[in-house]
């Protein structure tokens, strides 16, 4: 029974006899042979068909092995080779070999030998081409789903806007009923509408929210080096009202720079700090923490904001991050569950990540990298 082919072979040699054999040889061996006796004749056989594997003799007139490689590395990038030569021109072989061929075996050929570096260099080759596909799958992929993000985010923008014609017609006669019939209204009816107001005042909340989560989404980098420690202090000092009136202490490490978007950053930040001033209220003394992971900052340093307020049940932590996800009740602690998916958003436009360990009343800790930014020179 004959063998299944085993790949596509061009050989090539300008000693008539030698190709001759090889070629009879090969295809014996269950090979897809095709044979020429010169680099012309390859490279003309490489433009008009398709092979996995070029066996090429080094020492050929007009083109040699080294010179007919490179060109048919140009023609198919993914094609193997591996040269034939005699034991005076090793020297050379191992040349070709940084040209890019896999291996080389020496005259007089040996099938022994042959067929085992023919079927390491067809193993290369297989994964090449399946890398090769592997990686346009996933180029494929990250441009649709770039373009369904796209979607998603004019769909939301368009929907908040949307939204708010109707919820400002429901504002505006709750405002009408008030001026024009409060005084004849039951208690029970004014209770009514002040829940009413209350509902879409809080959709407007969650409509700017949105719009705003779409916002970062859409808005263009701009990379510039920034003194990150100083940006956490202007960010904190920004919510000191949020912390009036409470025994708030801060403590922020020595900080590496990063290179980052600032307006981004701060937003982001601006959000995790926020969140740990919320979350951190029932404390007689809050504490907020800022630093750095040690030995993180080479290449990508690790940082962190902690604080010792109610923390969370990790077996939630997936919820942690989605938009309008919250992991407290609204009575306990306001918000739009927004603030940390802009977050994560933000750090992951610039190719960092974000995590966070807590415990239940134990506070929680909310990990992310950026990238580094340049040192500030003496």
């Amino acid at each position: 029974m004959p063998k299944q082919p085993t790949g596509r072979v061009l050989v090539v040699d300008d000693e008539i006899s030698l190709m001759t054999a090889l070629r009879n040889t090969l295809r014996d061996e269950g090979y897809r042979v095709t044979a020429v006796a010169s680099g012309v004749e390859a490279l003309a056989a490489l433009r008009h068909g398709s092979f996995d594997l070029v066996l090429t003799d080094l020492v050929m007139p007009r083109m040699d092995g080294i010179a007919l490689l490179k060109e048919a590395f140009a023609i198919d990038p993914a094609l193997v080779a591996i040269i034939m030569t005699g034991h005076g021109s090793i020297p050379t072989a191992v040349e070709a070999m940084r040209t890019g061929a896999i291996d080389y075996v020496l005259k007089p050929i040996k099938l022994h030998a042959l067929l085992p570096a023919l079927e390491r260099a067809l193993t290369v080759q297989r994964l090449r081409r399946k890398n090769a596909e592997l990686e346009r799958q996933v180029q494929d992929h990250a441009g649709r789903l770039e373009s369904a993000n796209r979607d998603l985010e004019a769909f939301s923008s368009s929907v908040a806007h949307d939204l708010r014609t109707p919820l400002r017609t429901i504002s505006g006669f709750i405002e009408i009923i008030r001026d024009s019939h409060m005084r004849t209204l039951p208690a029970e009816v004014r209770h009514y509408l002040d829940l009413i107001d209350a509902g879409a005042d809080e959709m407007d909340g969650l409509i700017n929210a949105l719009l705003s989560f779409s916002r970062f989404g859409q808005q263009a980098l701009t990379r510039v080096t920034i003194d990150f420690e100083r940006l956490c202090r202007d960010v904190f000092a920004d919510l000191e009202r949020e912390s009036a009136g409470r025994r708030v202490e801060l403590r922020i490490q020595a900080l590496p720079p990063v290179s980052c978007d600032r307006v981004l950053l701060r937003q982001a930040l601006s959000n995790l700090l926020s969140n740990a001033l919320k979350f951190t209220r029932n404390r007689d003394s809050a504490l907020i923490e800022i630093g750095c992971l040690p030995g993180s900052a080479d290449p990508t340093p690790i940082f962190f904001v902690r604080d010792n307020g109610v923390g969370f049940d990790m077996r939630n932590a997936e919820k942690l991050f989605g938009v309008f996800q919250r992991l407290h009740h609204a009575h306990e602690f306001e918000g739009t569950g927004v603030g940390l998916a802009t977050a994560r958003r933000v750090i992951e436009r610039h190719g960092g990540r974000i995590w966070a360990e807590a415990l239940p009343d134990a506070g929680a800790t909310f990990f992310f990298t950026l990238p580094p930014g340049q040192p500030k020179s003496d």
